[in-house]
């Protein structure tokens, strides 16, 4: 049902980084014929404003800021899986966000920064095509 009076404007969505996330998991449920170990690709909720009590509480819980916003843990090629931290618009990484993806990347793991889900999906697809992990052969 339409409360809008006749011609007025509707109001666009706003685009932000949880859009960009849901299309790249609509384009993962679409490719995982093709790359079934997309179904192990997953969000890791740490972002998000929260209130104190909240915050807190996650963070005994183990919640850890700078992590990034997305996992895939295939090993491909010299690495044991990819993060991606997903970025919208003119949005930055933070310096905690900076030292996640430098210490992953030490231990082997691949890393990027995403500026939409296009860039994501690209990404994720030449991931998915190197060779299994150190014998150069997908499993």
């Amino acid at each position: 049902m339409n409360n809008l009076p006749s011609g007025a404007a509707r109001r666009k969505p706003i685009p932000h980084e949880g859009n960009e996330q849901e299309a790249l998991f609509r384009w993962a449920a679409f490719v995982r014929g093709r790359f079934p170990e997309i179904d192990l690709l997953y969000h890791i909720p740490n972002g998000g404003s929260r209130n104190r009590l909240e915050a807190a509480n996650l963070e005994r819980q183990g919640v850890k800021s700078g992590v990034p916003d997305l996992c895939l843990p295939v090993a491909r090629g010299k690495y044991h899986g990819l993060y991606i931290e997903m970025k919208y618009g003119k949005n930055k990484t933070s310096e905690n966000q900076r030292k996640w993806l430098t210490a992953l990347q030490k231990q082997d793991y691949a890393v990027a920064v995403c500026y939409g889900w296009q860039e994501a999906q690209e990404l994720i697809t030449k991931y998915l095509e190197l060779g299994g992990k150190d014998n150069g052969t997908r499993s």
